[in-house]
This record gives structure tokens, sequence and C-alpha cells, in this order.
């Protein structure tokens, strides 16, 4: 288990800042996500912890040493990428086992550590096949089976769950979850694009913009009560509305947004009129869009099938204590 503490991190790829000063605790054992989009920083950051790339400036550390200099081996990092970055001459057994063999292990320790990690991970049955010869979650499992083997003090996730389809994603990411409450006495960090994963394993979640940090929090800090715009439109699925003119001057801010289970379909006194774009049925809820004159729709979730269609004409309202209030600037104004 390692604690980690970076303090205003930069770093530039020739004339370009990619990373703007980050600073950041790590706790010990904790499930750490960055997430943010594209071209944000995360990965590169990632990579900074790991060691594959080197720091401009701003210290880097492991419980209290610096390792800006210490190369990747010697840090006790254990990385999982998002290609697998399996042997493919090699069985799932010798993926695994490879690198102890390289620290010298004996025969029985890497049989033994290779043993567990595969039960752990239900690959067992899966021990003697060639990758080519797995689906694309088996194969995941195995990187991480390889990084577990290593009895690292930090893994490293880079977007583990990116080359898989919807379903194997979901499994994927319910092994990640068991595996952290199994090893609960290893640092994790965990790098995605996807904020649904992130709200989902994350004990605090990083969100970054621009290559800097934007807020810092558990999933529910950063759903209940986001920093910025920035972060109440990042996180959430479906993302917050926004209502800017008129709608937010009612409330006495430059914009307003509603999560989608925050809006009522009402004809009560007040209640904005507008017309159904669109609606969606997802069996356990529906999502009806919303044109009542705002430069987007407005996405209101209902329990259970909507009867809705397009074109019906439709009252909506937020529900009273549940509309967040942003200034000129994008940040919350305090009620």
């Amino acid at each position: 288990m390692a604690q980690l503490e970076l303090k205003n991190i930069h770093k530039s790829f020739g004339v370009v800042d990619v990373i703007k000063g980050v600073s950041l605790e790590v706790r010990s054992g904790e499930f750490m996500v960055f997430v943010g989009p594209s071209g944000c920083g995360k990965s590169t950051l990632l990579r900074l912890i790991a060691g594959l790339e080197d720091i401009t400036s701003g210290e880097l550390k492991f419980d209290g040493q610096v390792v800006n200099a210490l190369a990747p081996s010697k840090r006790g990092i254990a990385m999982v990428f998002q290609s697998y970055a399996l042997y493919p001459h090699m069985t799932v057994y010798e993926n695994m086992a490879f690198g102890m063999q390289l620290a010298r292990g004996s025969k029985e320790q890497i049989k033994a550590r290779v043993e567990q990690a595969a039960e752990l991970l239900q690959i067992t049955p899966y021990l003697a096949r060639l990758p080519k010869q797995l689906s694309g979650g088996q194969r995941q499992r195995v990187a991480i089976g390889r990084a577990i083997v290593r009895d690292p003090k930090v893994f490293l996730f880079d977007e583990p769950l990116s080359n898989l389809d919807a379903a194997l994603r979901v499994a994927t990411r319910l092994e990640i979850a068991k595996l952290h409450h199994a090893m609960n006495n290893v640092t994790m960090i965990y790098v995605t694009h996807d904020q649904v994963e992130a709200m989902t394993l994350a004990d605090r979640i990083c969100v970054l913009r621009d290559g800097m940090v934007e807020q810092v929090g558990t999933p529910l800090e950063l759903y209940e009560r986001p920093d910025s715009m920035f972060v109440a439109g990042f996180i959430g699925s479906p993302k917050m509305n926004f209502l800017y003119g008129a709608h937010a001057a009612e409330f006495q801010a430059e914009t307003v947004g509603i999560r989608s289970e925050h809006i009522e379909i009402t004809d009560r006194e007040g209640a904005w009129k507008g017309k159904v774009v669109h609606a969606e049925n997802l069996g356990s809820d529906s999502y009806v869009y919303v044109d009542i004159g705002a430069p987007e729709p407005i996405t209101v979730r209902e329990d259970g099938t909507s009867t809705y269609h397009t074109g019906d004409p439709i009252s909506i309202a937020p529900v009273a204590g549940k509309v967040h209030r942003f200034d000129k600037a994008g940040k919350p104004i305090q009620s």
C-alpha cells in the first residue's frame, strides 16, 4: 500500500504544456479515478506516475519519498493498458508468470501467485490457452492477473475497458470492483473518459480539464455539489440540463443546471410549456426530450414506460431545491 503526493506537477512536450501544475494526494489503499474529456492530460498524468514519462517540474512522492528520477521498475507499480499488451506466443500462465520470472522468483512461488490470481479473476480454466483463444474480456482479466502476480503497491489502469463491448464493459467493471475489495491494501489509480465507470468504481474522483485539476471528491460530492458548470455537465448520465436567459433569470442566476431526474411533468402554475421532441423507452425508465424554446431540448427522466410521443404538448418544472445556480464565470452561486 502506498500514499502518493503530487506537488505542482508540470509536463511539457516541447513548447506544448500538457500538465499545468497538478497538486493531488492519493491516499493509501484508495481507488482514485482520473476523468475528463479527450486531451485533458489524464493518461499523461498516469504515465508520469508510472515513470514512463519524465516530469518537467514539480515533485512526485511515494510514501514521502521523491521518485521523480526513480526507474519504473523500482516504484512498486503495475500497469494495465487498454490494449492488453499480452505476448501472443505465450499461454495465459506464461504471460502471468513472466514478470516474476524476470524478477528471479522461484518456480513454486510463481506457481502459487499465478494460481491465486487466476482463481481471484476466475480464469483458472484458461491458463493453458493462448491469448488468441480468449475473448476480449478474458484477455483483459489476464492482463489484470499479470499485474496482480507482481504484488504491486500501486495499480495503474489506463482505460482498460475501452476496447470491450457494452456487456463486457459492465462485467469487467464488476471484476475490477471486486478486485479492489479483495485487495484493499493496494492503491489503485484508474483513467477513463467514461464518467459512469468513474461513478461506480471510485472512492474519489479527480476531474481534469486542460491539464489542471477542476475538482476532487467522492462521486456523490461531485454529483450533488459540483464546483463548476464543467464538472456539473461532465458528471452524470445523461448530462445535466443547462438553461440561460429568462429561464435562468427566474432563479437569479446567469445559468441554471437541472438533472433529468429532478424535472417533473406537471401542469402547475409557472411550469415551462413545450413539445416533445423525442421519447426513449429503456424498460425500467424513460427519457423524454422537450423543446421549451431553450438552445437545446430538456431531458426529463420518467420511471417506467413513457406514454409521450413526438409533437405532444407538455409542461415541465424543476423539483424544488434541486436547481444548481451558476454565475457568469460558471461557478456555483451559494443559496
